[in-house]
């Protein structure tokens, strides 16, 4: 079952057993995913999808952020059962040993020597690792490597 359809079928028993709060996020995920359709007037791959989630739960982090530097801590936990859900859907992340070893293949294959070749390095990372680790990580991580 793909994670289109995943979430579909997700909303629909939301509803049936009245848990709001599952039933909206899976709305908001479910919207986003069909304004790309429409925009781009195809349909998306699982790929894709988790690139989708992963924007939201970079927004659903942002935004607890800012709710918990405001004081608001009903909205942090809100954000927090959003950001949980949409986690679900989300492939395991990496842990930073299975990450390193990932990049050091990758700099050796686009033979990077320096942080000039650092655009390089990134543009595989980010189509060899996908959604297992956000760009910020890789980023790190390259940055350590190469420096």
């Amino acid at each position: 079952m793909s994670l289109k359809e995943r979430i579909k079928t997700d909303i629909k028993e939301a509803m049936r057993a009245k848990d709001t709060a599952k039933r909206d996020t899976l709305r908001n995920l479910q919207a986003a995913i069909k304004q790309i359709e429409v925009d781009e007037r195809r349909d998306l791959n699982d790929a894709d999808v988790e690139a989708i989630l992963m924007k939201y739960a970079k927004q659903r982090e942002d935004a607890k952020a800012q709710f918990a530097n405001a004081g608001r801590d009903d909205l942090v936990t809100k954000e927090e059962a959003e950001l949980a859900l949409v986690k679900t859907y989300l492939p395991e992340p990496m842990d930073d040993a299975e990450l390193e070893s990932i990049l050091e293949e990758i700099i050796a294959t686009v033979a990077a020597t320096s942080m000039k070749d650092m655009g390089r390095v990134m543009g595989a990372a980010k189509s060899a690792i996908g959604s297992r680790a956000d760009g910020g990580r890789i980023n790190q991580m390259v940055k350590k490597l190469l420096g």
